[in-house]
């Protein structure tokens, strides 16, 4: 098997600024906790003002690359893994790339002239992590960078495809290409529903993209929401997954598998027609440090072993192994090797 370049991700690349904050801070911003929010006007002051926080840390994130930069890491060959998003022509967008090929990603990031990289205020309490995400350069992708020659070609190069929910606001064109490609070349697609924002108001762009998408990732918040926008009267996260995975595919090639995870319960995945619950490590709670980047972790060790052609259950696993470890530190960073057998 070929591993060059086997997987790719497209998504909103952000600086995720992280610091610990107080039921104040998120009373003041209008802050819920545990949630993801793209951020507005009132929200703007309140990166300068975790900026100057003693304990703020600064981490290339945005969902899709978390996952991107953690399937890297689990996967034992150098340059498996590609990335596209849009970045500034700033200190951050440099920060970003060299953060990105520390990770062993091959970035091809589209460099915008006009606006600053996006960032994303990481507001820790508890454990528990509330994201507000400034996407300024990320916004500002363009599906000509996409078909370019040298950026399509890590297109079709690459076997399987991962894009978080999140890109949807920036171009469903672009996603509707590789997803088409996906189709036409029996490649493998997979989308995060990603926030519960998402499914409400970015409905039409997600549904286009739902038949072509041969997994489905989410966790049990965004399934509930995708239940009620469909006004499927349940909000029983088992029930959700199966009807997810039996939505209409525009190829009958592969079945869809959907991934639901629960936080410390168990998680569910629905392929068939049935539904298997996989449990998580426990983790004594003392050891948790923040849930950021958990489920994208998680996205990233189940991709890990999928394209490696592993069995679900080992795929579930890996996942759950890589969120175990992310949500002992610091944002989504994990140790220099993987313990992972």
């Amino acid at each position: 098997m070929e591993y060059d370049g086997i997987l790719l991700g497209m998504g909103n690349p952000l600086l995720d600024i992280s610091a610990v904050v107080d039921q104040d801070f998120l009373n003041k911003y209008d802050i819920k906790p545990n949630n993801a929010i793209l951020a507005e006007d009132k929200h703007l002051p309140m990166y300068d003002e975790m900026s100057a926080k003693p304990t703020v840390e600064y981490i290339a994130g945005g969902a899709t690359q978390n996952s991107i930069r953690v399937a890297q890491w689990m996967l034992p060959f150098p340059g498996a893994t590609s990335y596209m998003g849009s970045v500034g022509k700033d200190k951050y967008g440099e920060e970003m790339k060299k953060n990105a090929k520390d990770a062993g990603v091959n970035v091809h990031y589209y460099e915008d002239e006009t606006a600053p990289t996006g960032t994303c205020a990481v507001c820790v309490l508890d454990g528990e992590r509330s994201l507000v995400a400034n996407l300024s350069a990320a916004n500002c992708y363009k599906v000509d960078h996409l078909k370019k020659p040298e950026n399509w070609a890590l297109v079709e190069k690459a076997k399987f495809y991962y894009i978080a929910g999140f890109f949807l606001t920036v171009s469903p064109e672009s996603i509707q290409l590789v997803a088409e490609h996906a189709a036409a070349n029996n490649k493998i697609f997979l989308m995060n529903l990603s926030a519960p924002f998402i499914c409400e108001f970015f409905r039409d762009p997600q549904e286009k993209a739902l038949p072509y998408m041969d997994f489905v990732f989410g966790n049990e918040t965004e399934a509930r929401t995708f239940s009620k926008v469909h006004g499927w009267e349940t909000d029983n996260v088992e029930e959700i997954a199966l009807k997810i995975s039996q939505w209409p595919k525009a190829s009958g090639t592969h079945k869809r598998i959907t991934v639901i995870t629960q936080g410390a319960d168990p998680v569910v995945v629905a392929e068939d027609g049935k539904v298997k619950l996989f449990p998580v490590i426990p983790l004594p709670k003392e050891k948790l440090v923040d849930t950021n980047g958990a489920g994208d972790a998680f996205v990233g060790g189940f991709l890990s072993q999928l394209v490696q052609g592993k069995p679900i259950a080992d795929c579930v696993r890996a996942g759950c192994y890589a969120s175990n470890v992310i949500i002992q530190r610091s944002g989504c960073t994990y140790p220099e090797k993987p313990d992972f057998a």
